[in-house]
């Protein structure tokens, strides 16, 4: 007995239709006497203790997943049966580790129904999420362009509904996210440019439209509502979209220069009938694919994984040079060390999205993966192009009271390159991270930087992270210094550095640490007196510049037993 009542059909799409559409990999067909054309009606769960002892329950049609029951146990072969008795159209089992017994598929070759099985990894919800969202795009919608539009193809259901309303069209997810938008010559409005380069409704708008009990309506009506032009915005028309009693998201139409048209709402409410499978598809696959793809962009930049495989995977072309991009956006405050969000808060990760999407309108072909609060693109490049991102304004895009820090990485020529590329990216961007650390925080801006730009600085970085576990474990005058200053506050740490930095000019040195030069010389007098740390010594001035750079990146010198280790800061 099927634990819900089916929509039932003497007609409806193919049984191959319907798993054309589903995931490879999800299911496997392990038999269909009939071929797989038979007409689905519905997509139900089915509990085998439910079903009549005599049999007279109705499946005609349906697709019956078997929850919990194992291809190997005995009771696989009494649930085929009965469902071929009912007219099941199909039968979805668990895989197990053993394989469908014999008397199984005996009883498949006999039967009508076909047996499918669910592959191990896949979930139940997954599996009816995708057959559903197939039945509902295989059905007729009468919307003229909508049919032939590839399952989840967000982008284009948008810019078929343009044409059919007159508008400029945004699809959005419950939350206010975009979720694909209508390509426009010209935007209607302020509105429309801030939603899309956003990729989300603005936070202040979603406030207004929630106060004025605009969203209170569009929720609760099947219908479409109208939000009037006023002297900022166009003219809108929204409906939901809906599959059962769950709201998968909404379509908005703007108008464009122009009143929408009369039947704009009934076309509106007509291609929302039509998103259904679209929003669903996207819901319970879409989602899933863009982690398995960042996942793929991941193991290309890490090195791991077969690469021609994972380069399909992240949409990558084998064959074709990239650039790696590294993007960290941060409160300003955390530069300087103060107090500051959670790393990836709701700013970073706004600019971040911002960021990935520009990328991508500006070199099409781009692929982004996160991690944490950074970004990684790979830029595609053309042949003899030595900096795919020279062009792109938007790593410089600060976000409040934040900056944004990008580093590009060398042209990979090939895919083994890629983790070089990003290793150097990376390296950049920690080269602006320790420049930004040294400036005023009032001071410290967005930056973007190439590979080929920063090479000395790189190659110091690269050469103090292998000197590092080597000083950590030697004393000395500039160990005992940098100790002094992390225990009393004092700055003779700071006033050194200042001092090798200005290359022995007094004066300079002072005015970058704002004292009065006859306070400096004081502080480097005491620093000899009280360490043994004379600056006229070259190789006393060699490693208290090797110390003191170390001591900024927190790497101090040895402390009295469970004493804590702090970063030395100017």
């Amino acid at each position: 007995m099927a634990t819900q009542e089916p929509n039932r059909s003497d007609r409806g799409p193919s049984l191959e239709q319907i798993l054309a559409l589903v995931a490879p990999g999800m299911l496997d067909v392990v038999a269909a006497p009939r071929g797989s054309r038979m007409p689905v009606a519905d997509v139900v769960l089915h509990d085998p203790g439910e079903e009549r002892d005599d049999g007279s329950w109705a499946a005609s049609g349906l697709i019956l997943l078997a929850v919990g029951v194992d291809v190997a146990s005995p009771e696989a072969v009494d649930v085929l049966r009965g469902a071929d008795r009912a007219g099941a159209a199909a039968v979805v089992l668990r895989r197990g580790a053993r394989g469908p017994r014999a008397a199984l598929l005996e009883a498949a070759a006999s039967g009508r129904t076909a047996l499918l099985t669910r592959r191990p990894g896949q979930g139940w919800t997954e599996v009816l999420g995708q057959l559903r969202t197939a039945l509902a795009h295989s059905a007729p919608t009468g919307t003229s362009g909508v049919e032939g539009l590839r399952l989840g193809d967000l982008p284009g259901l948008a810019n078929t509904v343009a044409a059919l309303v007159g508008g400029a069209i945004t699809i959005e997810d419950p939350q206010s996210r975009v979720l694909a938008y209508s390509r426009m010559d010209h935007e209607p409005d302020p509105m429309r440019r801030l939603t899309i380069l956003g990729q989300e409704v603005p936070r202040w708008r979603v406030d207004e439209l929630r106060e004025s009990g605009f969203f209170q309506a569009l929720w609760s009506t099947e219908g479409v509502v109208r939000l009037p032009a006023d002297d900022r915005y166009a003219e809108r028309l929204a409906v939901a979209v809906r599959h059962g009693s769950e709201v998968l998201g909404s379509l908005w139409a703007a108008a464009d220069g122009r009143p929408l048209a009369e039947d704009a709402a009934a076309a509106l409410h007509t291609a929302a009938r039509a998103a259904v499978p679209h929003l669903s598809h996207h819901q319970t696959w879409g989602r899933a694919a863009a982690r398995a793809r960042e996942s793929a962009v991941h193991a290309l930049l890490d090195g791991t994984g077969q690469p021609a495989r994972v380069a399909h995977e992240a949409g990558v072309a084998p064959g074709r040079p990239y650039a790696v991009m590294v993007a960290e956006a941060y409160d300003s405050r955390e530069l300087r060390g103060g107090p500051a969000p959670a790393a990836g808060g709701a700013a970073e990760q706004r600019v971040l999205d911002v960021l990935a999407l520009q990328a991508a309108a500006y070199r099409p072909g781009s692929v982004t993966a996160r991690s944490g609060r950074r970004l990684y693109v790979l830029l595609p490049a053309d042949e003899g192009e030595p900096d795919p991102a020279r062009a792109l304004p938007a790593a410089t895009r600060s976000v409040p009271r934040g900056v944004v820090l990008a580093g590009v990485g060398p042209v990979a020529a090939d895919l083994s390159e890629l983790p070089a590329s990003r290793e150097a990216a990376e390296l950049v961007v920690r080269v602006l991270g320790e420049r930004a650390a040294r400036l005023p925080a009032a001071d410290v801006e967005s930056a973007m930087a190439a590979f080929g730009e920063l090479v000395p600085e790189v190659s110091a970085l690269r050469v103090l992270d292998r000197i590092a576990p080597l000083w950590e474990s030697l004393s000395g005058p500039v160990h005992a210094m940098v100790e002094h200053d992390r225990a009393h506050g004092s700055e003779y740490g700071a006033s050194v550095a200042a001092y090798i930095d200005a290359f022995g000019d007094t004066a300079t040195a002072a005015g970058r640490l704002n004292v009065h030069p006859n306070t400096l010389r004081y502080r480097l007098r005491r620093a000899r007196e009280l360490f043994g740390v004379d600056l006229a010594d070259p190789t006393l001035r060699l490693l208290a510049d090797i110390g003191l750079r170390l001591a900024r990146r927190g790497v101090t010198a040895p402390a009295s037993p469970g004493a804590p280790r702090a970063p030395w800061k100017p």
